[in-house]
């Protein structure tokens, strides 16, 4: 029971925050580190003695980290610090508030290997020395120092274009002069944001509900090399393909591959869900007591409307979740989501309705627009604008029955 529980917790937190760090790619160092983000150059240098790294986390075991999480390592003969773009500041002001209205702000911050907080044992790490000239290394280093100083750390993250993995690409390129060209690297061809994001939530089916829930048709659209590379392991694999040339002709940018710490090559991922407590579990068990209640119904000719009270408040509730997160939140990928076709917040109509008295023919008009809306729901879905979660057709057919239900009896 402490495992559903858990996932209750999950699925609530992830409807509010979107990713509610369920695909963010990101660190989980909840402090202030602005204090040390200042003008002051933190690495002492010579332009020969820089060395720039590419660090790549893979997946942990808590939900923040399915994703796995980048950062860059700039080291010379003296020291060695890690830039993080996944920090954020949790005692900010009104911080949970404008992470749910998708004013998402991480930091960049400069932090020492003693107390960065990606290495944890079982949890694969890999470090990817750049082969860089010491002008672009000089590069790296100015842009990223210019990055963690405190008028410039705060930057608003987006889960596929703008974060912890799509930070450090981005100023490689820049160093680089051009853009990589991913198309030579092993990417996966004709794959979506949403299926991308499905292997790596495949022991985590309360998380993946939340995502497709909340997450629009924006994803199910096919992405390109580039674009993938916002999964921290697509890009440590992309650019250990990329050749450069220094002038010395082709040569790998990727000089040296070194594995800091031993793990799984699936990350630290915990065990699957059980069967009885997946979502798609609990969606039949809750069909199944639709079709019960609605059987005796239609054989009694009558609607319990204690139970159309519970059901389309609930799904009413989470209809108020979905039409927050499209149309006033800013989440990336959010619109168009057509799940507001059959999960909106004038379901909660068909709950209170049925106490109104003289309210019959408003009701049945509503159950009649909620059945028209569940079939344009069922077109979208043939067409392929959208993909649904496996667990979203018993929800819908409970939803379904219940109008129908009521219609025969109104």
């Amino acid at each position: 029971m402490t495992r559903f529980f858990r996932n209750i917790t999950i699925i609530i937190i992830t409807l509010f925050a979107v990713w509610g760090q369920s695909w963010a790619q990101n660190d989980t160092l909840r402090f202030d580190t602005t204090g040390n983000n200042n003008n002051t150059l933190i690495l002492p240098h010579k332009p020969c003695d820089v060395e720039v790294s590419l660090i790549t986390f893979y997946p942990g075991d808590e939900i923040f980290e399915v994703f796995g999480h980048s950062e860059i390592l700039v080291t010379n003969a003296e020291r060695a610090y890690y830039f993080n773009y996944g920090v954020f500041d949790f005692n900010s002001p009104n911080f949970l508030g404008r992470y749910i209205m998708g004013e998402t702000d991480y930091m960049c911050a400069i932090m020492p290997p003693a107390i960065d907080g990606g290495v944890r044992a079982g949890r694969k790490m890999i470090k990817q020395d750049l082969n860089l000239t010491p002008e672009q290394a000089q590069q790296v280093l100015d842009m990223l120092q210019t990055n963690a100083r405190r008028e410039n750390c705060v930057y608003r993250y987006r889960h596929f274009s703008d974060n912890c993995s799509t930070r450090p690409r981005d100023i490689i390129e820049k160093a680089l002069g051009h853009e990589i060209d991913y198309t030579k690297c092993d990417y996966i061809v004709g794959k979506t944001l949403r299926q991308i994001m499905s292997h790596y939530t495949r022991n985590y089916p309360w998380e993946q509900f939340g995502i497709d829930l909340v997450l629009g048709a924006a994803c199910d659209t096919v992405v390109d090399a580039r674009t993938q590379t916002f999964v921290p392991m697509f890009l440590m694999n992309a650019i250990s393909t990329v050749e450069v040339d220094n002038g010395n002709g082709p040569e790998k940018l990727v000089k040296d591959t070194k594995v800091v710490m031993e793990g799984d090559d699936n990350g630290l991922v915990l065990p699957p869900t059980p069967w009885y407590l997946h979502p798609l579990t609990m969606a039949f068990l809750l069909l199944l007591i639709t079709v019960l209640v609605s059987r005796k119904d239609w054989r009694k000719r009558k609607v319990s409307r204690w139970y159309d009270t519970v059901l389309f408040t609930v799904a009413g509730l989470a209809g108020c979740i979905v039409f927050f997160v499209e149309f006033i939140s800013t989440h990336e990928a959010v619109l168009p989501n057509y799940n507001i076709l059959w999960l909106h917040p004038l379901l909660l109509a068909l709950a209170i309705l049925p106490w109104i008295k003289n309210a019959k023919k408003s009701l049945r008009w509503a159950h009649l627009i909620n059945i028209a809306l569940i079939a344009t729901m069922a077109v979208v879905w043939i067409s392929g604008l959208q993909v649904a979660n496996t667990a979203f057709y018993p929800l819908i057919a409970a939803l379904l029955l219940r109008s129908i239900v009521n219609i025969r009896k109104n």
